[in-house]
């Protein structure tokens, strides 16, 4: 009865461990979250771009569908050399940001202190299901010294107010209570005025939460000289897109940087995934580091209710970690065992 129990309860999770590194280090994250006491059943899926090669299968209804009974989604990395790029980017990771209203992407970066600073926590939110990634656009006279190409940014009051209300009921949980919005107001005056006004608007509501506005090219400077103007950062999806990765390389690298694709409304699974890409350069050395992908498992359990346990991972991930990715995925696993 016992273990009749335990599996009744699990947390029903589907694995995608796609191509290169990602089936490695999401073998190291499930090792670690079993050592954190939590129990989680995983069905695997073969996504990604070696099935794409092998059968054209990147992404069916049938499977979709499939997935929409998980409680999670916990994705590796996608995408191998033969593949142009775009076709399991947009067939893959953007149908399942759009089909499962994965409308959040939530990306934490942390700076260790060192001796000239403190250390300092942060979080971005990208909207992640519109903007340039809906795919608006076309080409005329394509291949002819008259090509024209077009490229949309779609944005609607509905997707942006989510968004940002998700971004100030965030701000308004942590301790310092501060927001900024993200964007580029003075070009983009029609898209940026929306945000700018769902900002304002929104903000009224949560009087406790000081609000900021940077232009995305200050803020990329910002990222790198003074991070610590930052609590919560809500921006669109290409901005957040390219402010996400300059945040993990100044947080310690893209090894270390976790992501979460949120649906807030529940109404089916998130998905977490470490935001480094698949490598196929390092694929089956063993070398790869699995930190990235622990902690996305560690904001996977966040948002599953399981909040001692993530936070137990994130401390244990804090600790020096060196070796093999094995290696490294047992020495987390111990500290959490003992």
């Amino acid at each position: 009865m016992a273990l009749e129990y335990a599996l009744m309860s699990a947390y029903e999770i589907a694995v995608i461990g796609g191509d290169g590194i990602g089936p490695d280090v999401i073998a190291e994250a499930i090792k670690v979250v079993r050592a954190a006491g939590v129990e989680i059943a995983t069905t695997d899926f073969d996504l990604g771009g070696a099935r794409y090669l092998r059968d054209g299968e990147i992404l069916s209804d049938r499977t979709l569908d499939e997935l929409r009974r998980f409680d999670a989604i916990l994705l590796g990395a996608v995408g191998t050399p033969e593949v142009p790029p775009g076709v399991i980017e947009r067939g893959l990771l953007l149908k399942m940001r759009f089909e499962l209203d994965l409308y959040v992407n939530q990306r934490p970066f942390v700076q260790a202190a060192t001796t000239d600073s403190p250390g300092h926590e942060f979080i971005v939110i990208r909207e992640n299901t519109e903007g340039p990634y809906v795919g608006e656009g076309g080409v005329l006279r394509r291949g002819t010294p008259h090509e024209v190409a077009t490229q949309g940014s779609v944005n609607t009051r509905m997707g942006v107010e989510r968004c940002v209300r998700y971004a100030f009921e965030l701000a308004a949980s942590r301790p310092r209570k501060h927001l900024t919005m993200v964007h580029k107001t003075n070009v983009l005056t029609f898209a940026g005025d929306l945000w700018q006004r769902v900002t304002d608007e929104v903000a009224t509501e949560f009087p406790d939460v000081s609000v900021a506005y940077n232009h995305v090219d200050a803020a990329c400077i910002y990222f790198v000289q003074d991070p610590s103007r930052y609590d919560v950062v809500v921006t669109d999806n290409l901005f957040g897109d390219i402010l996400t990765d300059l945040g993990g390389a100044v947080s310690g690298g893209i090894g270390l940087a976790s992501s979460a694709n949120l649906n807030p409304a529940r109404t089916g699974p998130s998905m977490f995934e470490p935001v480094h890409g698949s490598a196929p350069d390092i694929a089956g050395t063993n070398t790869a580091n699995p930190i990235a992908a622990i902690l996305s498992a560690a904001l996977m359990l966040d948002f599953l209710g399981e909040d001692s346990a993530a936070e137990r991972i994130r401390s244990a991930c804090a600790q020096p970690s060196q070796g093999s990715t094995t290696d490294i995925g047992d020495l987390i696993a111990s500290r959490l065992a003992g």
